[in-house]
């Protein structure tokens, strides 16, 4: 096993206590976070706050021309996918600009530390696992 270099330890010290500092701000900031996203008929526009609810949503009136109800839907789903994505992109980006670099303490051949984005997509992996098990009745 190799030994932690008392260097990387104090560094990852401080950058704990700058982390712990920011944390107020860096709430603030995720919470204000939205994801948009436009349709690539231009015809659905999504808007997704952080937790991926959706604070807004415009149909452009020209679907009416040609109405499909399934097809609308499935547009609709489309779009605030690629709105939540980008709203999980920013606050990854946020988050991760704040977090301790821990890298230096890591022993040879151990795995990478999980991001905010794995931590994510696990939750959303349980979320599945979860509904298809019917543990959620």
């Amino acid at each position: 096993m190799s030994e932690v270099d008392p260097s990387a330890l104090m560094s990852l010290a401080q950058e704990l206590r700058r982390s712990l500092g920011d944390a107020a701000e860096t709430q603030r900031r995720v919470l204000s976070v939205t994801g948009s996203a436009t349709s690539p008929d231009g015809l659905v526009t999504v808007v997704v706050g952080p937790r991926g609810q959706l604070v807004d949503l415009r149909i452009d009136p020209r679907v009416y021309r040609r109405p499909n109800a399934g097809a609308l839907a499935a547009t609709i789903l489309a779009t605030a996918r690629a709105a939540v994505e980008q709203a999980v992109e920013q606050t990854r980006e946020l988050v991760d600009a704040r977090l301790p670099k821990i890298g230096g303490l890591l022993a040879s051949g151990a795995q990478r530390p999980l991001g905010v984005r794995d931590l994510m997509r696990a939750h959303d992996g349980d979320l599945s696992r979860v509904l298809d098990a019917g543990e959620w009745s």
